[in-house]
Parts: structure tokens; C-alpha cells; sequence
């Protein structure tokens, strides 16, 4: 009989003891394969092999160090000593940490050490948000610094900010497992499942650590590649250039969404009802600081030139993300009306064939039969009564066929290419309002946008995890908006044009530390808001 301490356990984030010891036994059983290896070979004659060796990784002018001795060369040992050495000192302090955890959960008072589990999962929800921030912030610099660098100069950049995106993706993935158990379980968790959360939440703040430190790293040698502070005049022409760009984008925006307005219902363009504005708003914060920045690159003043710019260059990003949500919601809603009757049709063929079913068998599919029947009644109804919502009436036709279908009604002919449609809009509007409102977001809404996107990545996924995706997608955009509302005055008590919308974007850092965000970790992004006056 299980215990009631398993049955919790079972649905809460699965124990990663196992995990680890069988890396830490994987490692020694390489580090001793690779260490009796050389030992099995000894004293033979090997040329070819040796040949191959030289060839893959030896310098081609000493092919003399492959075969020149019969046995094992000292140098040879080290690396795998190295390896056990290390595999053995993993196992050994997972086993003294298990043996110390033991012991606090058993020993009154607990460890003063151990941080107490609610400022842990407050410390791991405050790193997914830093580090979430930086990992944008990187990529909108390299964007911006391509236009004027040899990518060959960016290469290692990139390369460290798609390192700390996966471990990011990493903790926002272990993030959404530990929500999803913490949802499905009830009551108090008994010491054991305290001790898993324990470890969940210190692999989520290793990973973002990791990151953050990563991109820290890196830069200072980013600031020697961009080198605003030697290149502030020819840097502000090319934010001038753009700024031209994205005012004509929003002006563009603001015509479709006129255009949106005369062909759907208010419900079809809501998403993107503020973002004309919005980009204005970021657009007049842009045109403050481009001129701060020129008045002091004349000045000579590199140091303070490069901080207005670099903030002007952030809000010029948004200000473009807004114009172009417009744009792409447009295209959504036409493609979305364009598949509409395809999909229906598919439903209708779904329902007509679960009513040609034995009575038997069709007698299970009742409940699913009336809920499709009732959805695309109301989609016909609303399609011939005029203005409506295509991308809303395209999820409700594939959600009842999906659910028709997964009650034993058969296969939906094309359910998840017309359910995909749905779904990346709602991954974009969501991507689209926590980007630009990032300055007030909070972790819960970024967790679901990742697993979002994670189910929607490049590789076919299966029709249920489109429609998760949908649903995550619609809840991140949900829990982000509530928390802007909660924000409050997003000024942060400071002046200037558009100076509330910069902060609300995380443009301009809050909680009195000033300046703008730039390429970098938690340690080093605000490093200009010293020259932000």
C-alpha cells in the first residue's frame, strides 16, 4: 500500500538524487574506462590508429608523440585522474549534502545555513526575472551593434548570450514543472517533497547565476566592440537613421489600425489597441535622449553621450516591437479568416463521421458531439452577422474538434496546422506585451511564455500541445497584464518625456538604480546609469 507520503510525492516535481548519483557513476565509469584504456593497449604497434590521431587532434610536425613509446605515457594519465577526481568529488558532496539535509529536517531549529524555502523561491523568482531581462537587453545590443561590427568581432558575444538563454530556458522549464506539481498537490508538503523543492529552487538560481555571470564576463569586451564612447557621433547618426524608421512604422501602425477596426470586431485588434500610443510615447522618450546624447558628444563628453544613446537605442527597439505587433496581428486575422472555412469544414466532417458511429459507441461521444455542434453554430452565426473575431472563432472550431476527437470521434483532417494559427498569435502578443512591459512583469507570467514557446518550437508537435501552447500563451499575456496593473507609477518619481513608459519597459532601470540597461548580467547592465544624469 502506498504511502501517503509517496502518493504526495508522485505528484509533485519528481526527486533529482537519482538523476545526479547516476551522473556522478556515469563520470567514474568513463574516467576508468578512459584510464584502462591506454593500460589494454600497451605495447602494441598501432600505426593507422596512430595516423587517425595525429590527423584529428596531434600537431601534424610531432606524429612522433603518438607511437613513441610502448607503453602508456604518464602525460596520459592526467586527464583521466582528472575526471575521476572530479566525478568522485561530485558524488561525494551530494552524498554530504543529502547527509546534512537529513540531518536538519531532523535535528530542531533546523540549519541556520540553509536559506528558509520562501526566500529561496523568492531569490529564484527574482533571478528569472534579471536574468530574462539581460537576455533581451544582449540581444537587442547585437542587433544594434551587427549594423556597424564584422560578425566575425560579435561571434563569441553571441555565443555567450545563447549560452545563458538555454541555461535560462533550463530554469524557466524546472520553473513551470515545479508550478504545475505545486497546482496539482494539496495541503502542506511533508519533509521529503521539501527537500526536492529545496533542490528545484537551487538548480533554478545555479542556472540563472551561471547566465548572469556569463554575460557579466562578457562585457566589458562587448564595450571595446561597440566602443560608444570613441564612435558616440557616428553611433547617434545611425540611431537618427533608425528613429526615421520606426517613426514612419508607427505612423504605418496607426493607419492599420484604423483598418483593423472597420473589418473585425473591437475584440480581433484589443490586443494591440495601445501600441500606436505606446510606440509614440517610447518614440518621444527616443527624441529626449538622441538630442542629450548629441549635446554631449559635441561637449566631448563620450561617457554621458554614450548613456543617453544607449537608452534612446532601447526605447527605438520597443517603439519598432510595437508598430510591428500591429502589423503581424493584421496579417494574423486575414490569414486566420482566410483558413476559417477550411476548418469548419474539417469539424463538420469530424462530427458527421462520429455520427455514422455505431450507437454503441457513438453513445460515449455525446457531450463532445453537442459542444462542436454548438461551437461552429456560433461561428456561422457570427461570420454571417458581420465583423468578428476570426482567430477567436478559428481556436473555438479547432478546440471542439480537438476534444471531439479526443473523446474517440477520430482524427481532425488538418487539426493542428489550423490550431497553430491561434497559437503563435497568441505567443507573439504575449512575447510582444512582457518585452515592452518588462519593467513591471514578473517571473510567474515569463515562466508560462517559455513553456509556451518551448512546445512551439521548431520541431512538429502534436495537435494537444498546440492547444497547451495556446492556453499558455493566453495566460502569460493574462498574468502580465495584471501585473502592470499592480505596478503602479512607473516613473519611479522621476521626470522627463516618456521617462514612465521607459521604466514600465524596462528601459531605464527601476528601484533607484537608474540608467540604461546595456549588454551585460545582473552585475553589469546598469554599469552606464552612472553617467545618466
Amino acid at each position: 500500500m502506498t504511502s501517503p507520503q509517496s502518493r504526495s510525492r508522485s505528484r509533485r516535481v519528481p526527486s533529482h538524487i537519482a538523476v545526479r548519483v547516476a551522473h556522478a557513476v556515469l563520470g567514474g565509469l568513463v574516467a576508468t574506462g578512459w584510464l584502462l584504456l591506454p593500460l589494454a593497449r600497451a605495447g602494441t604497434e598501432a600505426p593507422a590508429g596512430a595516423a587517425r590521431e595525429a590527423g584529428a587532434g596531434a600537431p601534424a610536425e610531432a606524429p612522433a608523440a603518438v607511437t613513441a613509446q610502448d607503453g602508456t605515457a604518464t602525460g596520459d594519465l592526467v586527464p583521466p585522474l582528472v575526471a575521476a577526481g572530479a566525478a568522485g568529488a561530485v558524488a561525494v558532496y551530494g552524498y554530504g549534502r543529502r547527509r546534512r539535509r537529513a540531518t536538519t529536517r531532523t535535528t530542531p531549529g533546523g540549519d541556520p545555513a540553509l536559506t528558509p524555502l520562501p526566500e529561496l523561491d523568492r531569490q529564484a523568482r527574482r533571478l528569472l526575472v534579471e536574468t530574462d531581462d539581460c537576455t533581451r537587453v544582449c540581444a537587442e545590443e547585437l542587433d544594434v551593434a551587427a549594423e556597424r561590427s564584422a560578425g566575425d568581432a560579435l561571434e563569441p558575444f553571441v555565443y555567450d548570450l545563447r549560452h545563458a538563454q538555454a541555461a535560462l530556458a533550463a530554469a524557466f522549464r524546472l520553473r513551470q514543472r515545479l508550478d504545475e506539481a505545486e497546482a496539482a498537490g494539496t495541503g502542506a508538503d511533508p519533509a521529503g517533497d521539501e527537500d526536492d523543492r529545496r533542490d528545484v529552487l537551487e538548480e533554478i538560481v545555479a542556472l540563472c547565476q551561471d547566465a548572469g555571470e556569463r554575460l557579466d564576463t562578457a562585457a566589458p569586451g562587448f564595450d571595446q566592440i561597440r566602443a560608444l564612447e570613441r564612435n558616440a557621433v557616428a553611433a547617434l547618426e545611425s540611431a537618427e537613421a533608425r528613429f526615421r524608421e520606426a517613426g514612419a512604422r508607427t505612423r504605418a501602425a496607426e493607419a492599420t489600425l484604423a483598418a483593423l477596426h472597420e473589418r473585425y470586431a473591437p475584440a480581433a485588434f484589443l490586443p494591440v489597441a495601445g501600441h500606436a500610443e505606446q510606440a509614440k510615447d517610447r518614440l518621444l522618450f527616443t527624441t529626449s535622449h538622441l538630442n542629450q546624447a548629441r549635446q554631449y558628444a559635441d561637449r566631448g563628453d563620450g561617457a554621458k553621450a554614450a548613456a543617453h544613446l544607449r537608452a534612446a537605442e532601447g526605447a527605438l527597439a520597443q517603439a519598432s516591437d510595437l508598430a510591428d505587433g500591429v502589423e503581424r496581428l493584421a496579417g494574423e486575422l486575414a490569414s486566420a479568416a482566410a483558413g476559417l472555412p477550411g476548418a469548419v469544414a474539417a469539424a463538420e466532417a469530424a462530427r458527421d463521421a462520429a455520427l455514422a458511429l455505431p450507437p454503441d459507441t457513438r453513445a460515449g461521444l455525446v457531450g463532445a458531439l453537442g459542444h462542436t455542434e454548438s461551437a461552429l453554430s456560433a461561428v456561422r452565426h457570427e461570420t454571417a452577422a458581420g465583423p468578428h473575431d476570426p482567430l477567436e472563432a478559428l481556436r473555438r472550431v479547432t478546440e471542439a474538434a480537438a476534444g471531439l476527437a479526443a473523446a474517440g470521434g477520430g482524427d481532425v483532417p488538418d487539426g493542428r496546422g489550423h490550431a497553430l494559427a491561434p497559437a503563435h498569435s497568441a505567443l507573439g502578443g504575449a512575447a510582444c506585451f512582457i518585452g515592452t512591459h518588462r519593467g513591471a512583469v514578473g517571473s510567474e507570467a515569463r515562466t508560462r511564455l517559455a513553456e509556451a514557446r518551448r512546445l512551439l518550437g521548431p520541431d512538429p508537435v502534436p495537435l494537444s500541445e498546440v492547444l497547451r501552447a495556446d492556453g499558455l500563451a493566453r495566460e502569460a499575456r493574462r498574468l502580465a497584464e495584471r501585473d502592470v496593473r499592480a505596478y503602479g507609477n512607473p516613473s519611479g518619481g522621476r521626470g522627463g518625456a516618456g521617462a514612465g513608459g521607459a521604466v514600465l519597459g524596462g528601459i531605464l532601470l527601476g528601484d533607484g538604480e537608474g540608467g540604461p540597461m546595456s549588454y551585460g548580467g545582473p552585475r553589469t547592465r546598469g554599469r552606464r546609469g552612472a553617467y545618466f544624469t
